[in-house]
């Protein structure tokens, strides 16, 4: 089966790694350079990318270090999240038109094997959706919470980088789930006050006005059943001092520490996960694949009747993808950040 559109591009955008970054990452360790835009092979598709993600988790693929996800090469396309239009397919089940779901993003149009792409029904929910609140970091809080921390009804939870795509659910699911009380952490006094009147949490507190432990103490006065980190750093230690028995905690991310030249100290605390019987977890989402079915139902279901509401940032061209990525490191986002390439 061949579906080709008339008038394809011959040449594309695209996003490479040229330097591997010590510390922050600057915008010179970066190159946007234009690529040959081949027509599919057998089985393949060419796809017109819409939006694409920028992720913590990519710092981390800028070092050369094993991990669990394989680094970036230099000179080489960085890839991640993206949703384009189909432009041409040459594969059974994918027509011109149809809207999908891929990982090679960082780049204006993405050929790729057809089995590594998913259609996305753009009348369900914006398009820009499927990267954050129905995507990889909406499945993220979903099982980060339900799974990984255990969550029951009555739990008393705090979130770090709670106005963040993956926080800002979390607080929310947690909310709709039955929490007895939900506190949540962020970088200014506007995203405190969006986490409050918008997403419904009891209480939040701008990290930067004070010591965490303090305001947490303040904001938490009964302690805390479950702590989802986004952060690391003093958040962490601040939250297991806050702990109640047989608390939870999942390790999501730690952001703080991700462009940090020498290891951060850890906790000073950590002999209290003994008494207080801890249960400190990290997780991966793509340990999670099982629940998919399960979160998009209950999360489609939730956005339809407007009880979970989400916020994203979007920055405008391909030409800007090093500068959103950078503005998200720096916490400039609300909610999912997300290239857009409409224009």
């Amino acid at each position: 089966m061949s579906a080709l559109s008339e008038a394809l591009p011959t040449s594309g955008r695209e996003w490479h790694l040229v330097a591997r970054p010590h510390g922050w990452p600057k915008p010179e360790d970066f190159a946007l350079r234009e690529v040959p835009v081949a027509a599919p092979g057998e089985g393949r598709i060419l796809v017109r990318n819409l939006h694409f993600s920028v992720d913590p988790y990519m710092r981390g693929r800028m070092n050369d270090v094993k991990s669990y996800v394989a680094p970036f090469q230099l000179d080489q396309p960085m890839d991640g999240g993206a949703v384009g239009e189909v432009i041409a397919s040459n594969a059974e089940g994918f027509a011109v038109g149809d809207h999908v779901l891929h990982g090679l993003g960082w780049r204006e149009y993405a050929e790729l094997e057809a089995g590594h792409a998913a259609k996305v029904d753009g009348s369900l929910a914006p398009l820009s959706a499927y990267l954050g609140v129905l995507g990889m970091t909406g499945l993220t809080a979903y099982a980060g919470l339900f799974e990984t921390a255990s969550f029951k009804e009555g739990d008393a939870v705090f979130v770090s980088g709670a106005a963040g795509a993956v926080g800002s659910q979390v607080g929310q699911l947690a909310k709709l789930r039955g929490a007895s009380r939900v506190i949540g952490s962020a970088g200014s006094d506007e995203k405190v006050k969006l986490l409050v009147e918008e997403y419904g949490f009891d209480a939040a507190f701008n990290y930067k006005n004070g010591p965490v432990a303090e305001q947490l103490k303040a904001a938490a006065p009964d302690g805390i059943d479950v702590y989802f980190d986004n952060v690391g750093g003093d958040h962490l230690e601040a939250a297991i001092s806050r702990m109640n028995v047989h608390g939870r905690i999942t390790v999501c991310g730690m952001i703080a520490g991700y462009n940090d030249t020498e290891p951060a100290p850890g906790p000073r605390n950590m002999a209290m996960i003994i008494g207080k019987r801890l249960r400190v977890q990290g997780m991966m989402v793509r340990d999670h694949a099982a629940l998919q079915p399960q979160f998009v139902k209950d999360v489609a279901g939730w956005l339809a009747t407007g009880e979970l509401k989400y916020n994203e940032t979007f920055v405008e061209g391909v030409e800007n993808g090093v500068e959103a990525f950078l503005g998200m490191l720096r916490g400039e986002n609300t909610g999912k950040m997300i290239v857009s390439l409409t224009r």
